[in-house]
């Protein structure tokens, strides 16, 4: 019972899942910190404008002033755009990190699945092999019983069914006194 193709192919499909949520949800942290990034420079053009006017009433120049003012407005009207699709997508991240995790969840199963099987496999191989040398020694242990039962046989059925070997002799057809 080898690991079907269907399981294997399972796997790789599963893979190839788990590869596209892990790059998904790379993106959306790319996209989170691009727009994180976004936020500080826009509270750093917030800070700058608000510098310009503090200059400007020391310097008096009222362009100064008008400048930093727009400054500090433009950046109040980024950070309210930008502080909501943040927490989208923060939202969106979680999501993604919820769906990578499940997939690679779902991935590893598989490969248990798998990873089990060939291990069954391996072993009842492992099995089957121990019970072929199992076999064949038993029956090589068979045919030397079965040949040394048939040589004593074969002796007693060439001299008519009499032993032709005195014991303690050393030569057939001899007895030894008493």
């Amino acid at each position: 019972m080898a690991v079907s193709r269907a399981l294997r192919r399972l796997l790789r499909v599963l893979a190839i899942e788990e590869e596209q949520r892990r790059l998904e949800l790379e993106s959306g942290l790319g996209e989170l910190a691009r727009l994180q990034r976004a936020l500080t420079a826009t509270a750093e053009r917030d800070r700058g404008g608000r510098r310009m006017v503090a200059e400007s009433a020391s310097t008096g120049k009222l362009q100064d002033r008008v400048a930093g003012l727009e400054e500090t407005r433009a950046a109040e009207r980024l950070a309210l755009v930008l502080k909501p699709r943040i927490a989208g997508m923060e939202s969106e991240v979680t999501a993604l990190r919820r769906e990578f995790l499940a997939k690679r969840i779902e991935r590893r199963q598989a490969e248990t699945l798998v990873e089990r099987a060939e291990a069954r496999e391996a072993m009842e191989e492992q099995r089957r092999s121990q019970r072929m040398l199992d076999d064949r020694y038993l029956s090589r242990l068979q045919g030397a019983e079965g040949d040394a039962a048939a040589v004593p046989s074969e002796a007693s059925a060439d001299e008519g069914g009499t032993a032709s070997h005195a014991p303690g002799t050393g030569k057939p057809g001899e007895a030894r006194p008493m």
